[in-house]
């Protein structure tokens, strides 16, 4: 499956109701704009709605097995299959390079989580996660690749338009596209532009709109942790080619500077990922009069770097 409908979504929203936190918007400095904080979903982002979807669509499918689940992940995609799993009374397993933030082992183990460090890179950590799906009988879930993972993080973008009406524009940071695909087919049924953030040096997705492909990239972000994905998904450039889409390239130091800019305008502290469509609003020209949300989407991160 290439392609995801607004009826992927709509099912999402309906698995994961009453199970995860309504989104809550705040007033950003400019007029406008709203910040969606995201950050405040179970787990510390916005993979709690997928990774919900995901399992409980295999409940409904009486397809979970006893073996439980295992993904691989540069974190949060980890703690938010731990938490479902949890939810849903099965054993998880998750594979994360052996450079993942501390802050984010420490709460997968905290959820009971199964932790295997594995290489340094994302990539590393999935195949190593192939290979015990195979060996072990574990329901194989993927951190973005995956039509219920995006469904269910696109369910953000109708929460969005409730809190905020006459939304115009969503913006949101890419990794490997689950986000964006979810909420780009979403916004797309209600004529609501998207724009896509990258940082620099880690653009799966812009990468894969040139070449009309999904194509490896390299990796080199102060955000690569979370949006370090070497290829975008089917799903991302399918939902890139079809809907009103506006693309921005960010470099790390403007992600660093909007990360600090959170946490001393707002008091937000979130990681350098939850600061980067943030930093892609000011390659967005925004008409006079337009209705923006910005996805602050994770905040799993140690803000002792933020204290002065």
């Amino acid at each position: 499956m290439d392609q995801l409908t607004y009826a992927d979504v709509t099912d999402a929203a309906r698995r994961i109701a009453g199970h995860v936190r309504p989104v809550v918007l705040a007033p950003h400095d400019r007029s406008g704009i709203r910040l969606a904080l995201e950050f405040l979903q179970h787990t510390g982002s916005f993979k709690a709605r997928g990774a919900q979807n995901f399992l409980r669509a295999h409940r409904e499918a009486g397809a979970l097995p006893g073996a439980g689940v295992t993904i691989a992940s540069g974190g949060n995609a980890g703690l938010a299959c731990a938490w479902a799993a949890r939810q849903e009374g099965v054993p998880a397993t998750v594979f994360v390079p052996a450079t993942a933030p501390a802050v984010k082992v420490a709460g997968l183990r905290a959820l009971g989580a199964d932790v295997r460090l594995v290489g340094s890179e994302y990539a590393e950590a999935q195949a190593a996660c192939a290979e015990f799906a195979a060996a072990s009988g574990a329901l194989s879930s993927h951190a973005y690749d995956h039509p219920l993972i995006a469904a269910g993080a696109g369910t953000l973008l109708d929460e969005i338009r409730d809190a905020f009406p006459g939304l115009d524009t969503v913006v949101v940071a890419v990794g490997g596209g689950g986000l964006f695909a979810g909420v780009a087919t979403a916004a797309r049924e209600h004529g609501v532009r998207t724009v896509a953030v990258e940082p620099e040096g880690s653009r799966a997705l812009h990468a894969a709109v040139a070449a009309g492909r999904p194509v490896p990239v390299p990796v080199d972000s102060v955000a690569a942790d979370a949006l370090g994905a070497r290829q975008a998904s089917a799903l991302a450039l399918e939902a890139a080619r079809r809907g009103d889409v506006h693309h921005v390239l960010v470099p790390d130091g403007e992600i660093v500077r909007a990360r600090r800019q959170l946490w001393d305008g707002h008091r937000i502290a979130v990681e350098h990922a939850g600061a980067t469509a943030l930093a892609g609003l000011a390659g967005y020209d925004a008409a006079p009069g337009e209705r923006v949300a910005v996805v602050l989407c994770g905040a799993n991160t140690d803000p002792g770097d933020l204290v002065r």
